[in-house]
């Protein structure tokens, strides 16, 4: 399959599991059957997608990519939709994982398989 398409699904994997963080507040310890569901399918197409890039993307960079660019989303998204504070130690440890992805996919020989 097209290198390409892998790198695609591994965006539609990154944001599903977005949807599904972003429905987990929501859905009230799973009592709240509407974002429950949401959780649930959020996290299921999160792994499904995650499973089609990792044909041609090696595991550990596919990895370091989801969980780090979800992560810097994630905070990004409770800052802005949320107010969740973020302080100077909060900002520089989301600027080193998003340095960490650059250069992963820049520098190392390992992200292109």
């Amino acid at each position: 399959m097209d290198t390409q398409m892998q790198w695609l699904f591994l965006a539609v994997a990154i944001v599903s599991e977005l949807i599904g963080t972003m429905a987990l507040q929501a859905s009230g310890s799973f009592s709240r059957p509407c974002p429950s569901a949401i959780v649930i399918l959020g996290y299921a197409s999160a792994f499904y997608f995650l499973s089609l890039a990792l044909e041609t993307i090696p595991v550990g960079v596919a990895y370091a990519i989801w969980s780090g660019v979800g992560v810097v989303l994630i905070a990004l998204i409770a800052w802005i939709l949320h107010g969740q504070a973020l302080d100077l130690p909060a900002i520089i440890g989301i600027l080193l994982i998003v340095a960490g992805v650059v250069v992963l996919n820049l520098f190392s020989s390992t992200s292109h398989a």
